[in-house]
């Protein structure tokens, strides 16, 4: 699941084929048919994120604070002079581990990509997505049960959901984060990125979004080629 979620990166950022309309299908069957997501939110989402990355309010991967997390050196001082404190934020880099990564995908994820599919109609994307579910469930209901299918389906929405948090917080969060500035695209960009080693396991773990600096930069350009 997690290495189809960085290929369904790919074609989302039409880095595949050369013509748009053969990312863009076979975007919607990797993230609909492999990973029961519609490709629509994924769009909606990602296309924010990188249009004004660590950007507060324009950028969805930060909604998370000030809820549950300060983020940001201004957006945290911010915090303290109004006095608002949702969480004691001076323990979040403990209970991090605990709300963030195992939570996102299996408690939020799974149940708001249904409700964005319905509510926009997004009925193709939907029926992708169904057809993930009956696989899934034609598959191992026989040997598993109906509690054991569900118990499976879980754990791996564990799993993954802690890899992709570490995966795509690890190059943002450590970042500049605050209100849009309006400065440059290109600043705006770098201001908010950085990459992490590169090694056989850390591309292969990142889907080569260890190099995220250069995906923000060319997020066009096919990822075996951002070490270049």
């Amino acid at each position: 699941q997690a290495q189809a979620g960085w290929l369904q990166h790919d074609f989302g950022h039409l880095s595949v084929f050369s013509k748009s309309r053969w990312n863009h299908w076979v975007h919607k069957f990797v993230i609909g048919h492999l990973k029961g997501a519609p490709a629509s939110w994924w769009n909606h989402l990602h296309f924010q994120h990188h249009a004004k990355p660590n950007c507060f309010r324009k950028d969805p991967d930060v909604n998370m604070h000030p809820l549950f997390f300060a983020l940001g050196k201004k957006l945290s001082v911010e915090l303290g002079v109004q006095k608002k404190k949702f969480m004691p934020y001076n323990h979040q880099h403990k209970y991090f581990f605990i709300i963030g990564p195992p939570a996102l995908v299996p408690l939020y994820f799974q149940w708001y990509i249904f409700y964005f599919a319905v509510q926009r109609k997004q009925w193709v994307d939907l029926a992708w997505m169904l057809s993930f579910y009956i696989r899934f469930f034609l598959t191992y209901l026989p040997f598993l049960g109906v509690k054991g299918t569900l118990g499976l389906h879980l754990l791996v929405r564990f799993i993954e959901s802690n890899w992709f948090v570490w995966v795509t917080q690890m190059n943002h969060i450590p970042m500049h984060i605050d209100y849009d500035k309006n400065v440059d695209w290109f600043s705006t960009q770098l201001q908010a990125t950085c990459n992490v080693h590169q090694s056989f396991f850390n591309d292969w773990f990142s889907g080569h979004l260890n190099f995220q600096i250069e995906h923000h930069l060319f997020p066009t350009m096919p990822r075996h080629n951002y070490w270049k």
